[in-house]
């Protein structure tokens, strides 16, 4: 699907979750301590960061929507800290201090850009700290868009499914962050995000990509879920929902640097996205190329709106041009899940001329999406002769895809493209030239599976074939 950035401006979202303060001290480490086989640090950096459920509502300001963020935190310095960077970034608060106990909080050392040791110091919030939370979330959660409950397994979501009772109640969707290995305090919700770790701790261990959607669709089915978003590092995502094809995106990381916080990253835009009016595939795409850009920064990190508008700009056509006829078939389903209607037209394409590129622009306006496919080379010379193709088949691909008519390139070794138009199943199946509908190849394949046949002239009156002996007369 075509990546957009909707306007973040419009959307209201709700927070709540474990909040935690993550602490990252930093400095050069030259030699290993007398005292013990350690190295020794020496300190020149401090840096204070929200964690959490703070890291989302962080994700979300940074982004330009509105956040509220509820949780508990300790009364203590640090605990003053995540108030402070949060009200420095513009965020609302509704947090409940807990008098005896710490805020939750992480300090990490770090040394020449690596995590040499991880420190916690935390105990485990009660229900009785969370009482304030559950008196002030109708009128928070009634104010938002959206829900996010961003689980660490803390204490403070002690009671999810009031929550997402109340969320249902008054109409506000609900996204959770999952923690754990029992999903059923999650019943109902509208989407779980779990990674592909976290999913299998539940589930079981899936060794292939059927068994994973199967597994994801009985968790669905089992726990009433409306979506269920699968985030699979290196793997990318997958996105199931019921009674509907599943989605799957590749990885956009260009470089993974730190992986920490991604989960916060994704779930935030997602929540963002679809409060600005975004359909789930479209915001789980917008949410994939987010965490491509987060990975990439140090410790739990953000997005500005600015950084993901650059990426979607260098991403476009990136889903164009020539594909596999693997990816092809993703692409296709992909597109057909945000309800785009695919164009399907085939030939040998040998010289392009100006017929061929008025034709395409002319099957391109009968639906969202174009797919040409070129007879390879071997299957030309067997059409055409010996003497041809004049154009191998990677320039011929080449030349197509740089037109802005054309979506997907793809090659097939076959006499006709039947084989392939059983596997892609267009909407609408175009041919040109001086032809009726049945005597179009493949359209009774296409008309067979619901779609329809349409014939177009070439422009110019011209041919590849007149145009090659012409140049041969010369």
């Amino acid at each position: 699907m075509l990546l957009t950035v909707p306007q973040f401006e419009l959307a209201t979202v709700c927070v709540i979750g474990d909040l935690m303060l993550d602490r990252y001290w930093q400095g050069s480490s030259n030699r290993i301590s007398p005292e013990a086989p350690v190295p020794v640090v020496k300190v020149t950096q401090k840096e204070d960061r929200p964690g959490g459920a703070g890291n989302v509502a962080l994700n979300i300001a940074a982004l330009g929507a509105s956040a509220t963020l509820s949780g508990t935190i300790g009364n203590d310095e640090a605990g003053q800290i995540l108030q402070e960077c949060m009200r420095a970034a513009g965020i609302k608060t509704q947090l409940q201090i807990a008098e005896h106990k710490p805020t939750i909080t992480k300090l990490r050392v770090l040394s020449r850009h690596q995590q040499l040791l991880r420190m916690d110091f935390e105990e485990r919030f009660c229900p009785a700290d969370s009482v304030e939370i559950m008196a002030k979330a109708p009128d928070i959660i009634r104010a938002a868009k959206i829900l996010i409950l961003s689980d660490y397994a803390k204490g403070t979501l002690s009671d999810c499914q009031a929550l997402i009772a109340l969320a249902k109640e008054i109409g506000v969707p609900v996204l959770v962050d999952p923690k754990g290995d029992d999903y059923t305090h999650y019943r109902g919700a509208n989407l779980l995000t779990p990674n592909i770790t976290e999913f299998e701790a539940v589930v079981g261990r899936c060794h292939s990509e059927q068994e994973l959607v199967s597994k994801g669709m009985a968790l669905i089915e089992s726990l009433a879920l409306g979506a269920l978003l699968i985030t699979r590092g290196e793997m990318g995502m997958t996105l199931l929902r019921p009674n509907l094809p599943e989605i799957h995106l590749p990885a956009r990381a260009r470089e993974v640097y730190d992986v920490t916080g991604a989960g916060d990253t994704v779930i935030a835009v997602l929540a963002v996205a679809l409060a600005a009016g975004q359909t789930l595939p479209e915001a789980v795409a917008l949410a994939n190329l987010a965490a491509g850009i987060v990975v990439g920064k140090l410790g739990a990190a953000t997005v500005s709106a600015f950084e993901l508008l650059d990426a979607v700009q260098l991403e476009k056509g990136s889903e164009r041009g020539i594909v596999t006829e693997e990816y092809l078939l993703m692409a296709v389903e992909s597109a057909r899940a945000s309800g785009e209607r695919i164009v399907f037209t085939n030939g040998c394409f040998d010289i392009l001329h100006a017929g061929h590129v008025g034709y395409l622009e002319e099957a391109r306006k009968q639906g969202d999406r174009l797919i040409v496919a070129l007879n390879s080379d071997s299957s030309v010379r067997r059409l055409k002769g010996p003497n041809r193709p004049i154009n191998l088949i990677d320039r011929r691909m080449a030349v197509l895809a740089g037109l802005e008519s054309v979506d997907w390139v793809v090659s097939f070794n076959d006499d006709t493209p039947e084989r392939l138009l059983r596997l892609v199943k267009p909407d609408i199946l175009v041919k040109g030239g001086d032809y009726s509908e049945d005597q179009v190849v493949g359209g009774d394949i296409v008309k067979a599976g619901g779609g329809s046949v349409k014939v177009l002239q070439f422009f110019d009156d011209c041919s590849t074939t007149s145009i090659v002996n012409r140049i041969r007369q010369q």
